[in-house]
């Protein structure tokens, strides 16, 4: 599934191509994805101006003219295809099956925006003042001021639950998942199997510093591309050339002296990859 620097960078690449522009026409080739459309999606979206895109964990928001937001999440292999353009000229790639399409708009400009999704796990649903469960119950964007130390401290405080669990829980801190937790927590030095109860406040200060770093680089790299994600202009991200212990079991540490190995785990279900060599 996309993780935060994903869906951002899907967001800054439908940016020029939506803020602004009129949607002439919404069309909906199938009752629903994950659940169904909104019956009134149709009548809100088409002829609404489109005034921003904001992100918000692991979905983007279309903020519109009339007091309404479509909520898009890609889930686990939705992609947004740009087709047309008034900034550039794409062209579909052929080996994205059209028969997936399953939200298209069609702005003033000319582009045709797509919602393409395979595995029909994403949604696109309507959102009045930000008012749905799925975003109200999430906790602080790790890019934000709001995420500290401090902040992981008072979540954390009594906890027994395993530090990358938590960290995994969006109502803590919301957009991270498997890749970037990992990554994040092998540059902290913190054993993903310590209980977050249990590491003191320099330690989850030096932690966010580096999701923070972690997360600003992997957006500038465009993501990560392991099956699914492509940006909106097609591209591959590539972030993956830089991961230090996601999916790199039995090799070794890229930490200079350690000579440890990487391990893999599973954690509630999930694949931890870290180093037991200098993560305590």
């Amino acid at each position: 599934m996309p993780e935060l620097p994903e869906v951002e960078t899907v967001r800054r690449g439908l940016l020029p191509y939506l803020e602004g522009q009129r949607i002439e026409r919404l069309s909906l080739n199938r009752d629903g994805l994950r659940w169904p459309f909104p019956p009134d999606l149709v009548q809100v979206a088409t002829g609404a101006t489109v005034t921003g895109l904001r992100r918000r964990s692991k979905y983007i928001l279309v903020d519109l003219d009339r007091g309404a937001s479509l909520l898009i999440h890609l889930g686990m292999s939705g992609r947004m295809l740009i087709e047309g353009g008034a900034v550039g000229d794409f062209h579909r790639d052929p080996s994205i099956l059209p028969r997936h399409d399953h939200v298209v708009m069609e702005t003033g400009a000319g582009t045709r925006i797509t919602l393409n999704d395979a595995r029909r796990f994403g949604m696109f649903d309507l959102v009045r003042d930000d008012a749905s469960p799925l975003l109200t119950s999430l906790g602080p964007e790790p890019l934000s001021d709001d995420f500290s130390g401090e902040t992981l401290a008072a979540a954390f405080a009594g906890r027994r639950a395993p530090v990358k669990s938590l960290l995994l829980d969006q109502r803590i801190v919301a957009g991270l998942g498997n890749i970037y937790v990992s990554e994040s927590l092998h540059r902290a030095g913190i054993d993903p199997r310590r209980a977050g109860g249990r590491i003191g406040r320099a330690r989850l200060n030096n932690l966010t510093n580096n999701i923070k770093d972690v997360l600003t680089e992997a957006i500038a790299a465009g993501g990560s591309s392991l099956r699914d994600h492509r940006q909106a202009s097609g591209e591959l991200g590539y972030f993956q050339h830089s991961f230090r212990v996601y999916d790199r079991e039995n090799v070794p540490c890229p930490n200079p002296g350690c000579g440890g190995t990487i391990r893999r785990i599973v954690q509630s279900g999930r694949s931890s990859f870290w180093c037991p060599g200098c993560q305590r």
